[in-house]
C-alpha cells in the first residue's frame, strides 16, 4: 500500500469510527436483539459488539463493516423520506411485508441472513418504491 491508499483507509476507518454510534442508535429504534445487531453488522462475537458499543472510536472499522453501516443509513434515509411517523420508519423493517419479495418476512428477517446482499437486496427495494434509482 502506497501512503495515498493508507491515509484514505485511515480516513474510512475514522469516519466508521464516527459514524458507528448513529448506526448503534438506529439499530437501538428498530429495535434489534444482539444478535441481530450482530449479523447486520457481520460481527462474529458478542463482546466484539460490546466493545464497539461502548468505545466506537477504537473499533476496527473494516470495509466490510463500512459498506454494512452504509445500506443501514441508506434504509433509514428511505424510511424517512417513505413515512412521516416515527412509529413506521423504526418498526417497519421487524413486520412481515406481503410483497412477493419478502414473502411474508419481515426486512429484518431478510437483513439478518448476515450477508452484505441481503442488506443491499432491501436497500435497493426500498430506494426503487421511494421513487429513487435502484
Amino acid at each position: 500500500m502506497n501512503a495515498a491508499q493508507i491515509s484514505q483507509s485511515q480516513q474510512q476507518a475514522q469516519a466508521g469510527n464516527t459514524v458507528l454510534p448513529v448506526v448503534f442508535n438506529i439499530l437501538d429504534k428498530w429495535s434489534c436483539s444482539q444478535s441481530q445487531q450482530m449479523a447486520l453488522l457481520g460481527l462474529s462475537s458478542r463482546s466484539t459488539l460490546n466493545k464497539y458499543r461502548s468505545h466506537p472510536q477504537s473499533a476496527k472499522v473494516s470495509k466490510d463493516l463500512l459498506e454494512r453501516m452504509s445500506y443501514i443509513l441508506n434504509i433509514h434515509k428511505c424510511l424517512r423520506i417513505m413515512f412521516t411517523a416515527d412509529e413506521s420508519v423504526y418498526h417497519w423493517v421487524q413486520k412481515p411485508n406481503s410483497h412477493p419479495f419478502f414473502a411474508g418476512r419481515s426486512a429484518m428477517d431478510i437483513m439478518c441472513g448476515g450477508r452484505v446482499v441481503d442488506l443491499y437486496q432491501v436497500a435497493t427495494r426500498l430506494n426503487a418504491w421511494r421513487g429513487g434509482r435502484s
